[in-house]
């Protein structure tokens, strides 16, 4: 299964914030959508970012008060890890392990087409296993 596969299924809808959004915006959009992370992006489109809960927790935890207004700019993680399409899910859920990550966003010939989480990926490892038992159970039975 590939990363095509989970956005095919969960859809190709990208939150995403503008670097110059607060972070009490951000956690707006994070609250309404039910989510953990946005992507950061300038007026452009031009993707510059990922901003998380984690990133926000922490930061109110080391500027306290004072971390609701900062900008998205300020907390973005700018390192970002990313898949493709033809990515498989293995090949995601080991780059998020290896890089303790918990979303990836998903480029085409360098365009943002999508973002997928670790529940994402988990899911779909789910669905793949239980097709690997059925097809196992199905093959014994043939057998017998």
């Amino acid at each position: 299964m590939t990363v095509a596969a989970i956005l095919k299924h969960k859809g190709n809808e990208i939150a995403d914030i503008l670097l110059t959004a607060t972070v009490a915006e951000a956690a707006q959009v994070l609250t309404a959508r039910r989510i953990g992370a946005v992507l950061v992006r300038d007026a452009a489109g031009q993707l510059l970012g990922i901003l998380s809960e984690r990133d926000i927790v922490r930061t109110i935890a080391r500027e306290g008060e004072r971390a609701i207004a900062m900008t998205a700019a300020q907390l973005m993680t700018t390192v970002l890890h990313t898949v493709t399409p033809v990515t498989t899910v293995a090949e995601a859920m080991t780059l998020m392990t290896a890089s303790r990550v918990r979303h990836l966003p998903v480029l085409e010939r360098g365009q943002l087409v999508g973002i997928i989480s670790i529940g994402d990926v988990v899911k779909a490892r789910l669905s793949q296993q239980e097709v690997e038992v059925d097809n196992l159970k199905a093959y014994v039975s043939s057998a017998v």
